[in-house]
C-alpha cells in the first residue's frame, strides 16, 4: 500500500451534486419530514377554533319517527316521562340556538385561536431547527471534507519523505532508525486518513439525512468564499432582539395567553346558560287522539348550575394553577435563551480571535517544518526533529482548516438564538 488512493473508498466527485448552504436549506424544507409535521398540526390546531366556535351558530336537526304499539299501552317503569305511545309516522325539525353563556363560548373561542397560533410558532420554531441542523450538517461535512484533504496532502508529503529515507538507507547514508521513524510518521499519516474519510462519509450521511433522503447522497459541497463579518459587539441588543422574535418565546407567550382565557371559560360554568328552543313537524299518519296533524312550539331553556359536588370550582382553579404554571415556563424559557445567546455570542467572538491565530500558527508551522527538513537534509538535524515539525503542521494545517467553519457555524447558531436563520 504506497499511494493514499488504496486506503479507503470513497465518493466519485465526477457524479456527485454541485449544492450550496442555500441549496441546501431550500432542500431540506422541502424534503424533511419535520417540516410536514409542523405544518400540519399547525393547520390541525386551526380546526380546533372552528369546533368551538360552532356552538355559537344554531343546532338542527330532522327527525324521522314511525311506532307501532298495543292499543291502550303505557310505559310505566324507567324514567320520568309521557307514558302513552301512540300509533304514528311523523317527521319534524328541531332548532336550538345559543342565547348566552355570559362569555364562556368566547373566551373559549380565544383561547383556541391563541392555541393556534401557539402552534403556528411551533411550526416556525420547527422549520428553525432544521434550517440550523442543515448548517451544522453542512459545515460539519466542509470540515471533515478539509480534513480529509488535508490528511491526503499528508500522506503523499510523508510518502517522498520515507521514499528518500528509504532510498538513503539502502546505500548506507541513513541509518535504520531514520528508515523506521520515517515509515512510523507514514503509517500515522494513513491512520489519519482512513480516519478522515470516515469522518467524511459520515457527515454526508448526517447532511443527506437532515435534507430528507433515506439513503447516502453524493454531494460535492460548494464553499462560501466571502469573508466572514465579525459578530455583533453588544450582546445586550441581541438578547432582546431575541425576546422578541425567537418563536419559542412568542408560542409560549400564545399558550399562556390561551390558557389565562380557558380559566375564564372555566370559571364561566358557574353562569346560567341561555337558549333558544324551536321544533316543527307534521304526523300524516297517527292514533285520532293525536289531532292537529302538524305542530310546532318555541321556547326559551335557561340552565342554571347549583350543585354538582364542586367539580366547576375545581376545573377553574384546576385551569387557573396551570395557567401560572404556563407563566413560569416562559420566564424560565427567557432565562434559557439569554444565557444561550450570551453563550452563543461568547462562543462566536471567540472563533473569530481563533482565525488569526490558527493561521499564524499554520505559518509558523510550515516554517518550521521547511527547516527541520533543511537541516536534516544537511545532516544537522536529526529525524527526531523532522518528524515533530512533520506533526506540528499535520496538526496546524487540520486546526486552521477546521477555525475557518467553526466559525461559520458559530454565526449560525448565533444568529439561530437572536433572530432565525
Amino acid at each position: 500500500m504506497t499511494g493514499s488512493q488504496s486506503l479507503a473508498p470513497q465518493n466519485n466527485p465526477g457524479n456527485a451534486t454541485t449544492l450550496t448552504l442555500n441549496d441546501a436549506q431550500a432542500l431540506a424544507l422541502k424534503n424533511n419530514p419535520l417540516i410536514s409535521v409542523a405544518r400540519l398540526t399547525a393547520l390541525a390546531s386551526q380546526q380546533v377554533t372552528r369546533q368551538v366556535r360552532s356552538n355559537l351558530w344554531p343546532t338542527a336537526v330532522v327527525d324521522l319517527t314511525a311506532v307501532d304499539s298495543e292499543p291502550g299501552s303505557r310505559i310505566t317503569a324507567g324514567a320520568l316521562n309521557n307514558p302513552a305511545v301512540y300509533p304514528r309516522a311523523a317527521a319534524g325539525a328541531t332548532v336550538t340556538q345559543l342565547i348566552t353563556d355570559f362569555g364562556r363560548t368566547m373566551n373559549l373561542i380565544s383561547s383556541a385561536n391563541l392555541a393556534a397560533k401557539a402552534e403556528n410558532q411551533n411550526a416556525v420554531a420547527t422549520r428553525e431547527q432544521i434550517l440550523l441542523a442543515v448548517d451544522q450538517a453542512f459545515y460539519n461535512a466542509l470540515q471533515a471534507h478539509a480534513v480529509s484533504t488535508v490528511a491526503e496532502q499528508t500522506v503523499s508529503s510523508r510518502q517522498t519523505v520515507a521514499d528518500q529515507v528509504g532510498a538513503l538507507f539502502k546505500n548506507k547514508l541513513k541509518s535504520q532508525l531514520d528508515f523506521s521513524f520515517a515509515n512510523v510518521n507514514l503509517a500515522q499519516a494513513k491512520l489519519l486518513l482512513l480516519d478522515a474519510r470516515n469522518n467524511e462519509n459520515a457527515a454526508q450521511a448526517s447532511l443527506s439525512a437532515v435534507l430528507g433522503f433515506s439513503n447516502l447522497q453524493n454531494f460535492q459541497l460548494a464553499e462560501d468564499t466571502s469573508a466572514p463579518a465579525a459578530p455583533q459587539g453588544n450582546v445586550d441588543d441581541l438578547i432582546a432582539t431575541a425576546f422578541a422574535m425567537r418563536p419559542e418565546i412568542l408560542s409560549l407567550e400564545f399558550q399562556s395567553e390561551s390558557a389565562i382565557k380557558f380559566q375564564k371559560a372555566e370559571r364561566d360554568l358557574l353562569f346560567p346558560d341561555i337558549r333558544a328552543l324551536g321544533a316543527v313537524g307534521d304526523t300524516p299518519v297517527r292514533n285520532p287522539v293525536i289531532s292537529p296533524n302538524w305542530y310546532g312550539a318555541v321556547g326559551v331553556n335557561v340552565g342554571i348550575p347549583v350543585f354538582n359536588g364542586f367539580l366547576f370550582t375545581a376545573r377553574s382553579r384546576e385551569a387557573s394553577l396551570r395557567a401560572q404554571a404556563t407563566q413560569e415556563r416562559l420566564r424560565d424559557l427567557r432565562n434559557r435563551i439569554s444565557r444561550d445567546v450570551r453563550t452563543s455570542w461568547l462562543n462566536a467572538t471567540t472563533a473569530y480571535d481563533r482565525l488569526e491565530v490558527t493561521q499564524q500558527l499554520l505559518e509558523q508551522a510550515n516554517l518550521s517544518l521547511n527547516l527541520a527538513q533543511s537541516r536534516y537534509n544537511l545532516g544537522l538535524g536529526s529525524i527526531v526533529e523532522l518528524s515533530q515539525a512533520q506533526l506540528q503542521q499535520t496538526q496546524a494545517q487540520i486546526t486552521n482548516a477546521q477555525a475557518g467553519y467553526d466559525y461559520r457555524l458559530s454565526l449560525a447558531i448565533l444568529q439561530y438564538q437572536t433572530t432565525g436563520i
